[in-house]
C-alpha cells in the first residue's frame, strides 16, 4: 500500500460516515475487521515463521517494555510536577501508554515493510501488558475501582491476541503449518488493512479540541518514543527498526476513550486529541517515507 492509497481510503471512510448516519454499518465493519480479518492476518503472518526468526527479533520485545516505561514514567512525572491536582492527569497517563491495537500501525508499517510480523508481535504484546495497567490508572484517578484481572482477561480474549498466542505456541513447539493453509489465511486477512483505514476515516471528529492537551499527549505518546527509537535503533535491521518506530509512535486507539468515559476522565477532550494526533502521525510517517 502506498501513501496515496492510504489517504484515499481515509477519505472514503470520512465520506461514508457523512452519507450514512447510522452507526450500525460501521459497528459491523469494526467487528468484521477486529474479530475476524485481523485475527486471520496476524495468525497467518506469525505462524509462517519459525523459532529462529523470533529469536532474531528479540529486540522488538525488549522495546515494548522500554517504551511503556519511558512514556508512563515521563507522563507521571509531568503530572506530579506540572499538572498536580488537575483531573486531566489520569487521562494523560492513560493516553500516553494506551496501545494503538493495530488500528493504524499495521497499514503504516506496510508503507516501509513487506513483512510486518515484528510490528504484529510488538502490537499484540504491548496490548496484553498495557490494557490492565491503564485500567488501573483510570480507576486510581477516579472514584471507580480497578479490576485488573478482568482487564487482563479481556485483553487475552481479544481475537487478534488469541490468534497471536496460538501462532506463537505453534512456532515455539515447532509445528509447521502447511503453505496451502497459511497463504489463503494471509490473503484473506490482508483485507483488514484497507478496511482498518476506512474505519479510521469514518471516526474523524474535532469536538472539544484543546491545543495544550494535544501537545502533552503528543509529547509523551509520540515525540519522546519516536526520538528514543530513532536514535537507538536507526542502524538495526529494517524490519526491527521500522516496526518498533511505527508501533512505539502510534497514538492511542479509539478504545482508550471508552476507558476514560467509564471512569469520567476527560473522555470528550481525549477523543479530539486522539484523532488529531493520528492525522499528524500519518503525516509524520509520510514525510519519513519520502526521505528514507
Amino acid at each position: 500500500m502506498n501513501i496515496a492509497e492510504m489517504l484515499a481510503l481515509i477519505a472514503v471512510g470520512y465520506v461514508l460516515k457523512r452519507l450514512v448516519k447510522s452507526e450500525k454499518p460501521f459497528d459491523y465493519l469494526r467487528i468484521l475487521v477486529n474479530d475476524f480479518l485481523l485475527a486471520l492476518f496476524i495468525f497467518g503472518n506469525v505462524a509462517s515463521k519459525d523459532l529462529n526468526y523470533l529469536l532474531s527479533i528479540k529486540t522488538v520485545f525488549l522495546y515494548v517494555f522500554l517504551i511503556i516505561a519511558i512514556s508512563l514514567g515521563f507522563s507521571y512525572i509531568y503530572g506530579r510536577v506540572v499538572l498536580k491536582n488537575d483531573p486531566w492527569v489520569g487521562a494523560l497517563m492513560v493516553l500516553s501508554v494506551y496501545p494503538n491495537t493495530a488500528a493504524l500501525g499495521f497499514p503504516i508499517a506496510s508503507l516501509f515493510l513487506d513483512d510486518i510480523t515484528p510490528a504484529i508481535l510488538y502490537s499484540t504484546t504491548n496490548s496484553m501488558i498495557v490494557i490492565p495497567i491503564v485500567t488501573f490508572i483510570a480507576a486510581h484517578y477516579s472514584s471507580g475501582g480497578a479490576n485488573v484481572k478482568d482487564s487482563f482477561l479481556k485483553a487475552l480474549k481479544f481475537p487478534p491476541t488469541v490468534a497471536n498466542l496460538l501462532a506463537l505456541a505453534l512456532v515455539i513447539v515447532g509445528v509447521r503449518v502447511p503453505n496451502w493453509f497459511i497463504e489463503p489465511v494471509k490473503t484473506i486477512g490482508w483485507l483488514s488493512i484497507p478496511l482498518l483505514i476506512i474505519y479510521f476515516g469514518s471516526r474523524i471528529t474535532l469536538r472539544s479540541f484543546d491545543w495544550r492537551k494535544l501537545t502533552e499527549v503528543g509529547t509523551f505518546r509520540i515525540a519522546i518514543p519516536f526520538t528514543f527509537v530513532f536514535l537507538t535503533l536507526r542502524w538495526a535491521a529494517p524490519e526491527v527498526f521500522y516496526s518498533v518506530l511505527v508501533e512505539a509512535s502510534m497514538p492511542p486507539a479509539i478504545a482508550a476513550n471508552a476507558i476514560l468515559a467509564q471512569y469520567r476522565l476527560k473522555a470528550e477532550e481525549a477523543i479530539s486529541v486522539t484523532f488529531v494526533l493520528t492525522l499528524l502521525v500519518i503525516g509524520l510517517f509520510m514525510v519519513l517515507k519520502a526521505f528514507l
